[in-house]
């Protein structure tokens, strides 16, 4: 995904941010599968020879919008320590407009870096995991290893709690599965209050729990 496109400077670089900005703008508003060319550049105040001379087709266009916000994202994180930067990774990511609207509308665009090849945002995240495991060695506050295998490792563990995290919280949360129909009553359960009911499961409490996954996976 990576193109020289990110390379470039001065005007060029001017007119590709403002259609990226335009595209992220037309991608909120109406999703990927609805969004063309030329909405990008009659939103940008561009012509459509401009946006043909960066992409050739709106998937081109989008992936190289997601690399932009992707990696913006694991850059506000590039000093912290490596659970730091991934349990903020996640959060950051699970609250962005664009990584919603793409989960919510077109969750199709995510799978070939899901299962085929590491786009360019995965090799920024990378970078910035291995960098802070670096850090955390050299401080003692990270086992010996592989730092590139352990940076693969967190960013993977990471990926399933940011995609699969709203399957597992309780019905009660926003963003958690539909609540089950209720069963019949119990005759014998009617004659006083049943046991108190476990407090739900929310974004939080996952984020605790792979907080202690990271912590103990890279500790001394």
């Amino acid at each position: 995904m990576t193109s020289n496109r990110h390379n470039e400077t001065g005007p060029a670089k001017g007119s590709t941010d403002a259609l990226l900005d335009a595209a992220r703008e037309v991608v909120l508003a109406v999703g990927v599968r609805r969004t063309t060319l030329t909405d990008v550049a009659r939103r940008a105040g561009l012509s459509r020879m401009t946006v043909y001379r960066h992409w050739p087709d709106v998937r081109s266009l989008v992936a190289d919008l997601m690399t932009r916000e992707w990696v913006e994202v694991a850059g506000r994180f590039a000093g912290d320590d490596p659970v730091t930067a991934a349990v903020g990774s996640v959060r950051a990511l699970r609250g962005h407009p664009l990584w919603r609207k793409i989960v919510e509308v077109d969750p199709e665009l995510l799978l070939p870096y899901l299962l085929d090849r590491r786009g360019s945002s995965h090799d920024a995240m990378l970078a910035l995991v291995e960098s802070a495991i670096t850090r955390g060695r050299a401080a003692g506050t990270v086992r010996p290893g592989d730092a590139r295998a352990q940076a693969r490792a967190v960013l993977l563990t990471a990926q399933s709690f940011l995609l699969s995290g709203a399957t597992m919280l309780d019905p009660a949360v926003p963003g958690g599965p539909a609540p089950a129909a209720p069963d019949a009553p119990d005759p014998d359960a009617l004659d006083g209050p049943g046991p108190a009911a476990p407090d739900p499961v929310t974004e939080d409490a996952l984020d605790a729990e792979l907080t202690a996954l990271l912590e103990r996976y890279l500790s001394p």
